[in-house]
């Protein structure tokens, strides 16, 4: 870091030696002149400037040349590595350095020279300040074809090593122009020209300059971030794609296929955190995260194959849980309401259903029927009143049928016949259970039932998973097949009796529980509404997936003819 620092210092003194010699020296002595008369109150000096009027323009074009020359040397010999790491890391490369050190002397050049003439001060400004600009401009051109030039005999590793270096040598820039008008103290310019330039004038002319060359850095450094993330993307995707084609190998588990992409990944982003400025390393990431979820669905979705499908939608769940923990970093990297954006949510619920068996999906679909019915609002099909109770001291499910209100008319007269159908579902979890009728009730819209039906079932198998009782109502017809009034749908887990813990042999010693009335708003389903409906339909080889999907389908053209 001495030596580092020991070369900038030699390269400003051979700068000035070099460039500003001639009017550096007699500034310094007219100065000194000044400053040693108006102590002695003997003089007081004017009109210093008009002995070196002529010279400035040419030093400034000499200046702007020599500065040119020795950065095309500079960027040339850069081997785009950073200049140090380690507790206190110099993340940008010795160009950037060089850089920074020829432009110096021209703000101290600046701050000695104490312009007296405001407008020929302000010209000055402009003057100088354009050429900075144009020379940070130049060096965005330099530094891509040194990029281009290292990166044609260099592995992939190390074309993103350097494209990382490149994006703080540029932010290094732009923060040194950020800091360049409090360097030429445009503060103090502005205040001593109000009188000859207007505002409008002062602030179009050199904050534009100035904004032009940051705007200029600013597009460069997402470009470089955008070839930097594009890279990446195309890794991850091969990774992706990798696990895609290892879906038919049994001894393979999901931690396994997911492992190389993930050994990659933290390999890559911990070195960009190291070395990335804070700010350009968080820009990186949200395209990137954006990117890694349009990539997981669309290999997800390209999997036309229906073997095989379960196991690869397995290991890209599992890999999108692994890259939203890495993209995370324990709350330092992403936040939450970044990573769950809609695609995400998309994405999860696609790999969430897929990675499920038939059964499972079915369990998946009643519980989002059990949900719905809970914030269904209204009776616009007309409610059904149960008292629902379970007794573990012999495992029976009671549930008596109060009545139904406010049902619509199904016949000409105005009126229908009703009847209410109880079912216990999934079948896989009650595949011994028959469903349940209530007697018809002739010419009725608010039918008075009064029947009770007890159901000889496990507390087990009460608490599984999608477990619910589904309520049909329907219209009898007896030349043709019962009209469809609507349906309701009943948690197991919700009725007295069935929540707590199962003890011993699931008996409990509690006493029975208490009925609950429970009054249901009857609903019709939405015709192909449903994700969890279609992937039961893809299904084609699968016999149990196909007839609830079937059955669901009639339940809705049943709605449809009902309506």
């Amino acid at each position: 870091m001495r030596d580092t620092l020991s070369l900038i210092e030699g390269q400003m003194e051979q700068t000035l030696a070099n460039n500003l010699f001639p009017v550096y020296l007699s500034l310094q002595s007219i100065q000194q002149d000044k400053a040693f008369l108006q102590k002695r109150g003997v003089l007081e000096l004017t009109n210093f400037q008009e002995g070196f009027r002529e010279a400035l323009p040419y030093w400034l074009n000499h200046a702007f040349s020599t500065t040119q020359d020795r950065l095309e040397r500079a960027v040339q010999v850069d081997q785009l590595q950073p200049l140090q790491s380690g507790s206190v890391p110099i993340k940008h490369s010795s160009s950037a350095v060089d850089l920074v050190a020829l432009i110096q002397p021209i703000c101290q050049l600046w701050e000695k020279l104490s312009w007296p003439d405001p407008e020929e001060a302000f010209m000055l400004m402009v003057k100088i300040t354009e050429d900075v600009c144009k020379i940070v401009v130049n060096y965005c051109n330099l530094l891509k074809e040194r990029v281009r030039e290292l990166s044609e005999n260099s592995d992939h590793g190390r074309a993103i090593n350097m494209l990382c270096v490149v994006v703080n040598d540029l932010e290094h820039l732009r923060s040194v122009l950020t800091r360049l008008p409090t360097q030429l103290n445009w503060a103090g310019l502005r205040d001593r020209t109000q009188n000859v330039i207007g505002e409008n004038q002062f602030h179009n002319t050199l904050p534009a300059q100035l904004q032009q060359a940051k705007s200029v850095l600013a597009r460069e450094i997402r470009s470089a971030l955008d070839t930097l993330g594009k890279q990446l993307n195309t890794d991850i995707e091969t990774h992706v794609r990798n696990m895609s084609t290892r879906n038919r190998i049994p001894s393979k588990s999901t931690e396994d296929a997911a492992d190389p992409l993930m050994r990659y990944l933290e390999q890559e982003l911990h070195y960009m955190n190291e070395n990335l400025v804070q700010e350009n390393f968080n820009s990186l990431l949200i395209p990137l995260w954006i990117n890694s979820v349009k990539t997981l669905h669309q290999v997800a979705a390209q999997h036309h194959q229906q073997e095989g499908l379960m196991v690869l939608c397995q290991r890209l769940q599992y890999t999108l849980q692994c890259l939203e923990q890495c993209f995370n970093a324990e709350g330092n990297g992403l936040p939450l309401d970044i990573l769950h954006s809609d695609e995400y949510k998309a994405l999860k619920a696609h790999l969430s259903h897929n990675s499920l068996s038939s059964r499972k999906l079915v369990e998946k679909f009643l519980e989002g029927k059990v949900w719905e019915q809970k914030v269904y609002n209204g009776e616009k099909y007309g409610a059904v009143t149960l008292l629902a109770s379970y007794r573990r001291s012999d495992q029976r499910l009671r549930i008596e049928v109060l009545n139904a209100m406010n049902l619509l008319p199904m016949d000409s007269n105005g009126l229908s016949d009703p009847f209410v159908q109880l079912c216990l579902e999934p079948y896989h979890i009650f595949p011994e259970v028959e469903p349940r009728c209530t007697q018809i009730k002739n010419c009725d819209l608010n039918p008075l039932f009064d029947e009770a039906f007890e159901f000889l079932i496990s507390l087990e198998q009460c608490q599984a998973s999608g477990a619910c009782l589904v309520v049909t109502v329907f219209d009898h017809d007896t030349l043709r097949s019962d009209d469809f009034e609507g349906e309701a749908f009943l948690g197991l887990k919700a009725i007295p009796g069935v929540a707590g813990q199962m003890e011993g042999n699931a008996l409990s010693l509690h006493p029975d529980a208490v009925p609950a009335q429970i009054r249901l708003s009857l609903m019709h389903p939405k015709p192909n509404d449903d994700n969890i409906l279609r992937l039961l339909e893809s299904r084609r080889g699968e016999r149990e997936a196909q007839a609830y999907a079937k059955k669901r389908r009639q339940r809705e053209k049943q709605s449809q003819q009902g309506i």
